[in-house]
């Protein structure tokens, strides 16, 4: 039994995952014939928490919310805080997974808790990191972000290294995750910084699962941010990393936003071919995150001319984001929907104006300012398209400032031309 659960962290640290579930398995077989005492119970919880880590990476969460179930019952029945901590940490994962923020919320904050009564930093680290991420996903980007630079500050030195039991670096995830919330309220060249700096030590360590977040994180922001090149290589690298350590959450991940990406960059027929890949092998369903993903699904499908698809998808992405109160999805798809409103023909200018309003209350509500910026653009744009010419210079005029402001370069010639276009009446 102790030789099967060293080969599998062994594994596991390699991104052998298939190996690593074995191993597990093996381990908590073998256990099954030892006495019933109070230490064999207390290793049936740990190898329930090791297998869970390597489920996670294969992106067989159903299997791992049942597997953290037995781990809870049997933390619970032992009355071992330590461990319902560390069961209450990978449970709140797996209610983000989920898209159940608030759950996912409030068994974080169980385990800091437990963390801050035990003093143990490793608990207080995770507990604090998931807390971040559930929030982002909240839309509670101001909160989020202060929980997440707790952690990524907290992960220095030689617990750069350290994965606490889970299937990545926190150290690269805290990082990565800031960077995520930073790009939301346009601070990108702070987001930028902390992403790379995840990427620098993902690669110092080798730790592939670890890498290929790091090329995401950092490609997403590049991509909020309009670089499309930085965008695309790193999005790709990630890509191509996940398929050859066999990690099919991450396609799940990527292969939307890199679509996105190739959309924007006019490469219509390679986004479509990945958006079809995607639709294939189930990416849409993998995760509770249906919002987030059906947004970019949308958005690469209007980009290349698909808006029946990206209507589809875009009002079933809000639906999923008022169920999960996943609020910038929320806002970011309302939005989108602006922009199929106005590209209609002809175009339907009410709906397309009362999406764009309100997408932009919750985006100034919540901070958002990219997405600030591109609901005046199109509001501008819409009312160029109708002859208010004075609202639509005023639209632009802030839609440009805001732009400039972030050093958003991508969509500026758009707008100005646009700004052009309505002063010459």
């Amino acid at each position: 039994m102790v030789y099967c659960r060293l080969a599998g962290a062994k594994a596991a640290e390699h991104s052998a995952n298939h190996e690593a579930v074995t191993c597990c398995e093996q381990a908590l077989l073998a256990l099954q014939h030892l006495p019933e005492r109070r230490d064999t119970h207390e290793q049936a919880i740990d190898l329930r928490l090791d297998l869970r880590t390597a489920l996670f990476a294969l992106g067989e969460f159903v299997r791992m919310r049942d597997v953290l179930r037995e781990a809870e019952t049997l933390a619970e029945a032992l009355d071992d805080p330590g461990r319902l901590g560390w069961v209450s940490v990978a449970m709140s994962h797996s209610f983000w997974l989920m898209g159940a923020q608030e759950h996912a919320v409030a068994s974080s904050q169980r385990a800091l808790a437990i963390a801050e009564v035990l003093s143990d930093g490793g608990l207080r680290i995770m507990a604090t990191f998931n807390l971040g991420r559930a929030y982002h996903d909240l839309g509670d980007y101001r909160r989020a972000m202060e929980f997440l630079r707790r952690s990524a500050e907290a992960v220095e030195g030689d617990l750069l290294r350290e994965r606490f039991g889970q299937a990545y670096l926190p150290a690269v995830f805290s990082r990565v995750w800031l960077a995520l919330g930073l790009a939301e309220v346009g601070s990108f060249g702070e987001g930028m910084a902390m992403g790379e700096e995840g990427v620098r030590i993902a690669e110092a360590v080798n730790h592939p699962f670890s890498r290929i977040g790091a090329y995401w994180g950092v490609g997403s922001v590049s991509l909020r941010k309009g670089d499309l090149h930085q965008a695309i290589s790193l999005l790709e690298h990630g890509l191509g990393l996940s398929q050859i350590v066999n990690a099919p959450g991450w396609f799940s991940t990527i292969a939307p936003t890199l679509s996105l990406a190739y959309a924007l960059s006019g490469r219509r027929a390679e986004a479509l071919r990945l958006l079809e890949q995607a639709v294939a092998r189930g990416a849409m369903r993998l995760t509770g995150h249906g919002s987030i993903r059906d947004t970019v699904f949308s958005e690469a499908y209007r980009l290349a001319g698909h808006l029946a698809e990206a209507s589809t998808q875009a009002r079933e992405a809000l639906a999923l984001a008022r169920t999960y109160k996943e609020r910038g999805s929320e806002a970011w798809t309302l939005r989108l929907l602006g922009d199929l409103a106005a590209q209609h023909e002809p175009p339907q200018i009410e709906p397309a104006e009362d999406y764009y309003r309100q997408a932009l209350v919750l985006a100034e509500e919540l901070g958002m300012r990219p997405l600030q910026a591109h609901c005046h653009l199109g509001l501008g744009t819409l009312y160029a398209k109708i002859g208010r010419w004075e609202d639509g210079r005023s639209e632009l005029t802030t839609a440009i400032k805001l732009y400039r402001a972030m050093d958003m370069t991508f969509r500026l010639p758009e707008a100005e031309a646009a700004l052009a276009q309505v002063e010459k009446p």
